[in-house]
């Protein structure tokens, strides 16, 4: 896998060279001091994944990323020394396409590993996605398990239930999200629940940024939550959101290989399978093929459900799995998404 580093700090460019160098099939494309250089180097030469930082001169990480995905796009991973302080910016650059962030490792004596295995273990999840990579696995996953788990649905009469919207996102979510989000009106009757893929230690902040952007309450959902009218739930782990029989959340670390966390998939096959009423499900621009066998598992189950059209995505590829698969009944702009939620949701059965 061909790898560009973007950082304009010496020490931390020969940082990242040592540890892409140091994995067998990862190769440095180029270096670029500045997101100015990182556009023009991109456009000559587009590796398989960009290492952006977020703080350079002239053209900063954000800028950088929009050019980059605008007219020479490629998968990219910001690399940021505090997490904290630049996650507007963060957020920003995912909602140009960025695919995921991570902190800027450290070498030399004050060494830390756990930024460095971060970093290494991001860049292979990346790899998968975007296919430079093999999983190291011959299944899938359990998404494609038999039906008959359904017969686990909670006793609960539909109607005794909120009604639920489920909506997925990757690559461009957080955009998206803010966008559909603040379209809604404050009474909105709904429980929703978002799965974006995002690091733990971003979910906070996100979950703070996406209640900014609407009149509805967006926290991050909790071991032990019920999904609740009018309010916003959000993934707040590395590790799986799951709906048990009992109708609580819960996290799961199964399955362990599976490269995208939270995944989509899972959330939607437990709810497939504990749900007993309808509702409806949304897929949001993303890179790769999560949620689209969630989505058709939903459409099986009687379920409305939508993909977010090519035009209107940062990245077409998990909404363009899920048309493919006749996993989506609508095809919708961003633009359309909310207003069709705000009248579909009073005529759930």
């Amino acid at each position: 896998m061909r790898i560009a580093i973007v950082n304009d700090t010496v020490m931390v460019v020969e940082t990242l060279r040592r540890l892409v160098t140091s994995v067998p099939g990862y190769d440095i494309a180029w270096v670029a001091y500045d997101g100015k250089s990182a556009i023009t180097y991109c456009a000559r030469d587009t590796p398989d994944l960009i290492l952006m930082d977020m703080i350079m001169p002239e053209v900063d990480g954000v800028e950088a990323t929009r050019v980059i995905m605008q007219q020479s796009p490629c998968a990219i991973l910001i690399v940021t020394a505090d997490i904290k302080k630049n996650s507007a910016k963060v957020f920003e650059a995912m909602g140009y396409g960025a695919l995921d962030v991570v902190s800027t490792p450290i070498m030399g004596i004050s060494e830390d590993e756990t930024l460095n295995q971060a970093l290494l273990k991001t860049i292979v999840s990346i790899g998968i996605v975007i296919g430079r990579l093999n999983p190291k696995r011959s299944s899938t996953r359990s998404g494609s398990s038999s039906d008959k788990s359904a017969l686990n649905k909670s006793s609960y009469p539909p109607r005794q239930l909120p009604p639920l919207i489920v909506i997925g996102a990757s690559t461009g979510g957080p955009k998206a999200l803010a966008r559909v989000l603040s379209e809604l009106p404050p009474n909105f009757e709904a429980s929703i629940v978002i799965i974006q893929h995002v690091d733990v230690q971003f979910s906070s902040g996100l979950a703070k940024w996406l209640d900014e952007q609407t009149p509805l309450s967006v926290v991050l959902a909790c071991e032990g939550d019920r999904l609740r009218e009018g309010k916003v739930l959000l993934a707040g782990t590395n590790d799986h959101l799951v709906l048990r029989p009992n109708l609580k959340l819960t996290y799961t670390k199964e399955p362990q290989d599976y490269p995208y966390r939270p995944s989509i998939d899972v959330f939607c096959e437990s709810v497939a399978q504990s749900w007993s009423r309808r509702g409806i499900a949304v897929l949001l621009t993303g890179m790769g093929r999560d949620g689209a066998i969630g989505l058709k598992k939903l459409r099986r189950r009687g379920w409305h459900t939508i993909a977010q059209n090519q035009q209107s995505c940062v990245v077409y590829g998990m909404p363009k799995a899920a048309i493919e698969m006749e996993a989506a009944i609508e095809v919708l702009s961003l633009s359309e998404i909310a207003s069709t939620l705000v009248k579909r949701v009073t005529h759930i059965p």
